[in-house]
């Protein structure tokens, strides 16, 4: 494939707010997990809570959209300069030219629980002033956001469990190539919600400390909420305009196993299938890998299967999951850990896996326990959903693979 860039990018989540906040905790090895003060939400767990979404307004004309979701959407969007960003892109391209794929897995269901619980006991008539197709629809998240833009091109929203932030990246790389936009606003935002908690908890998927990936003594994931956002570009046409520390999307690999509703296959074989598309697409061997940002939710199942399929592809590649220190967004998750491979390309870090502290030897993954400085030029990243829906993004340095690198 034609690498892409990632010209501009930046997450929020329970680390903190942007860029800067996540690269000083993925380096430290700060987590931001907590024990669980959800609104009703009475279990023993840990969660990756973003402070403060409660207090965001939602910009003016734009209130029919205001729920969690979309309020931290909003969030992400206004930190490191990204909006300016956009809206830079719209005054090159025209905003029919610029579209939006994002990811989320609940969208805006809370406020459908809360409209459910003051409903008219009479009638089941729901509360007054719920707006389902602008908070709780899937495809809300990427209304909001077209909207908040004021663009005109594509917009989709991808609800495919966990996989949902990452492939978005494949859905406007395709766009893109096919000529029908120029660029695309990228990303996946999940928030707290009564559901996913309760129904994680129903699944005894929920661990009662902060998640442990790829640990010995893993039993099950922390839920945390977050948004992170890309802006992609074709390259420029001038090789001495790329900055060498600019990120690329140079792969994608994305497969639908279909092993189980919500067990992954127990050898990882689409895991496996995504992986190796993604290799393929960008024209690299597994020994071109530099960093490996696994899925790794923690579940003994889940890094099993994961760690098979990576073990009939890679010999020794450093690992790590963010999820010990974000915990599982969900449908955001492959747009954040997108932000944290890029930020290990950009200034050349591996980073650690918080909370794990015995790596499982049964798992045979060279799992990073201390953050180090590595001229990391290719970074997988690995998402993976219920139902086997699989993606796998590959990203790399303009040093490495842009268009002034012979």
């Amino acid at each position: 494939m034609n690498p892409l860039l990632l010209s501009h990018y930046t997450a929020t989540s329970c680390l903190g707010r942007g860029l800067d906040a996540m690269l000083d905790a993925l380096r430290n090895q700060r987590g931001g997990l907590a024990p669980c003060d959800f609104e009703r939400a009475d279990l023993d767990t840990w969660i990756g809570k973003v402070e403060g979404v409660d207090d965001v307004t939602i910009r003016a004309g734009l209130e029919i959209y205001n729920c969690r979701n979309n309020r931290l959407a909003q969030l992400g969007l206004e930190q490191d300069g990204f909006a300016a960003s956009v809206a830079a892109a719209v005054a090159r391209y025209g905003a029919d030219r610029v579209g939006v794929f994002v990811g989320t897995s609940t969208s805006g269901i809370l406020e459908t629980e809360r409209a459910y619980r003051q409903r008219d006991m009479a009638t089941g008539k729901l509360a007054a002033g719920f707006h389902y197709a602008e908070t709780h629809n899937p495809y809300a998240l990427a209304s909001f956001v077209r909207a908040y833009f004021g663009l005109r091109g594509p917009a989709t929203s991808i609800s495919s469990a966990c996989s949902s932030g990452a492939k978005v990246f494949g859905s406007a790389r395709r766009m893109i190539e096919a000529g029908l936009i120029d660029a695309a606003v990228v990303g996946g935002v999940d928030s707290l919600c009564l559901t996913t908690l309760y129904g994680f908890n129903s699944l005894e998927l929920l661990s009662r400390q902060p998640c442990r990936p790829y640990d010995v003594a893993r039993d099950g994931i922390s839920i945390g909420e977050a948004a992170g956002f890309a802006l992609l570009e074709r390259l420029p046409q001038q090789a001495d305009a790329l900055d060498d520390d600019a990120v690329l999307l140079i792969g994608v690999g994305e497969s639908s196993d279909a092993h189980h509703m919500s067990s992954p296959h127990p050898d990882g074989l689409g895991a496996r299938a995504a992986m190796e598309q993604a290799l393929a697409s960008a024209g690299l061997a597994p020994g071109d890998i530099g960093y490996i940002n696994l899925h790794g939710t923690a579940t003994p199942s889940n890094d099993a299967a994961e760690s098979r399929a990576i073990a009939a592809l890679f010999d020794a590649a450093p690992a790590s999951s963010t999820k010990g220190a974000t915990g599982h967004t969900l449908g955001a998750a492959g747009a954040l850990e997108a932000v944290a491979c890029a930020l290990a390309l950009r200034h050349r870090f591996i980073p650690a896996g918080v909370n794990t502290t015995q790596p499982d030897p049964a798992l045979g993954v060279d799992y990073v326990l201390q953050s180090r400085d590595a001229d990391v030029r290719a970074a997988l990243s690995n998402s993976f959903g219920f139902g086997g829906t699989n993606c796998s993004l590959l990203f790399g340095s303009a040093r490495s693979f842009g268009a002034n690198t012979p």
